[in-house]
């Protein structure tokens, strides 16, 4: 399917502009366009919000990380600490 066939199915089936679709389509492609360092930052301060301990979010930023569209290595708690505080 191309992109412009794409475009035209999803705004019929769902009901939506052209206007919302384009603001839909940069908001995803901006989230997946992260760098790791800056998936990690986000990441670590939405957790942070919620209560979490650091070595909780540690731990679940290494899982998330691994399924991302980024090509990752694993990351120890301590790549991760680095990451947020440098």
């Amino acid at each position: 399917m191309q992109p412009h066939e794409l475009k035209r199915h999803l705004t019929e089936t769902y009901g939506i502009s052209e206007s919302d679709f384009q603001h839909f389509q940069e908001e995803f492609l901006a989230f997946y366009d992260q760098t790791l360092e800056e998936f990690v930052c986000r990441r670590h301060q939405e957790l942070q919000k919620t209560g979490m301990k650091n070595a909780e979010i540690f731990r679940r930023i290494q899982r998330e990380a691994a399924g991302r569209r980024f090509a990752v290595r694993e990351l120890s708690e301590r790549q991760i600490r680095r990451l947020v505080y440098g």
